[in-house]
């Protein structure tokens, strides 16, 4: 397929706009794109988009689609495995139910790649994965898997587990479970290594599920992500990944932006919100929708809806409030595209419209982020999807 007449908005490095172009998709790739001017006569089936603008496909860097289903209550919440504080080795893609309608309504607002993740009911959740959002078998939506483990301080495991009368229910209780698990892994992998470098020598040590999930955070193929919103939880994070000396993304950040030049080298970034929510609880005081805005200036941020927290299909209502509370226009699209996709480490399959990576696209007849308008069509994986 050819998408000829197209005001393209690659959302590069150099933010790139095609005012009248074109982009060749091969096997759910984008094979070319350029100036009109420059396409030659094909025999490919031709879209022509008229002189919409062309978008990269939006990207929410931190959903729960999926696992807290819609209009069901136990039968389908499956984000939060609370009978016990550390599960490192629980794996969102066996908890997201991709039937569930959210995933259709997430496609039509143009949102073609989201991260799910398990919930933050412990301070060790399990393993987050980045998918498409159309398919029925989610092994055919995977982009990346794991993407990260999640892990949670503050209010929400204090709170569980104070109910349950078990630990933790402080802070510190929290923290030395993320630290312990982590000194257990950290033995885990360089036993193994070990054992694998002088077979003769040192023995293999026993398979533990556990700590085997935390084998690709040791090998600093992927990253931690952080569920925090006060500024102290947020410097622990820091606090405990440089005794480590692995990567972190801050999750939520409600005060982020009033400390995010302080934060070191490690953190990848900050996936701000939900900020279209009350202050339900103490540490959301200063939650603001001029965080991301804040944000921007000293780190990479995304934008996220935490579906079902906010619904996932008013994700650009989330930029276009940012933009109001003061974030650059461009920045806010930048947040749910090609920022994402870097924070994420997905960013070579998805986030902007650039050859090779996958043919993912938005078409808008006006704003994305103007609240009257939504896609005109939708492009994922190459394939044509009509609002």
């Amino acid at each position: 397929m050819i998408v000829i007449n197209a005001e393209i908005h690659t959302m590069d490095n150099e933010s790139r706009i095609i005012e009248n172009g074109y982009i060749i998709i091969s096997n759910g790739k984008i094979s070319d794109l350029g100036k009109m001017d420059d396409l030659h006569d094909r025999d490919d089936i031709i879209f022509d988009a008229e002189g919409k603008a062309v978008y990269p496909g939006f990207i929410d860097a931190h959903t729960h689609l999926g696992m807290f289903e819609d209009s069901l209550t136990f039968e389908g919440d499956d984000g939060n495995e609370d009978t016990e504080p550390v599960t490192p080795q629980l794996r969102a893609i066996d908890g997201s139910n991709p039937m569930d309608g959210y995933f259709p309504q997430a496609l039509e607002a143009g949102i073609t790649t989201v991260l799910i993740s398990p919930g933050s009911t412990n301070p060790v959740a399990g393993q987050i994965a980045a998918i498409k959002t159309k398919g029925k078998s989610i092994d055919k939506m995977i982009i990346r898997e794991p993407a990260g483990i999640k892990c949670a301080l503050g209010e929400n495991p204090k709170s569980v587990y104070n109910d349950k009368e078990q630990t933790p229910v402080t802070r510190m209780a929290v923290a030395s479970l993320i630290r312990e698990t982590l000194h257990k892994a950290e033995k885990y992998y360089n036993d193994k290594i070990k054992w694998k470098s002088d077979p003769d020598n040192y023995d293999e040590p026993d398979y533990d599920i556990r700590y085997e999930a935390f084998i690709p955070v040791f090998k600093k193929e992927i990253p931690l992500h952080f569920h925090t919103h006060r500024a102290d939880d947020i410097f622990t994070a820091g606090r405990i990944c440089r005794e480590f000396g692995i990567s972190y993304i801050i999750v939520h950040g409600t005060d982020a932006h009033l400390i995010c030049d302080e934060l070191d080298d490690l953190c990848l970034g900050v996936l701000s919100g939900p900020f279209l929510t009350d202050r339900s609880k103490p540490e959301l005081k200063n939650l603001t929708p001029a965080s991301p805005g804040i944000i921007s200036r000293s780190l990479p941020v995304a934008i996220i809806t935490d579906h079902p927290e906010i619904p996932i299909q008013y994700l650009t209502m989330c930029a276009a409030i940012a933009v109001r509370e003061g974030m650059n226009r461009e920045d806010a699209l930048r947040a749910i595209t090609i920022e994402p996709a870097r924070i994420c480490g997905i960013a070579d399959r998805v986030g902007s419209v650039e050859k090779g990576k996958d043919a993912d696209m938005a078409i808008f007849d006006g704003d994305p982020l103007d609240i009257m308008c939504k896609p005109s069509a939708v492009i994922i994986n190459g394939d044509l999807i009509r609002s």
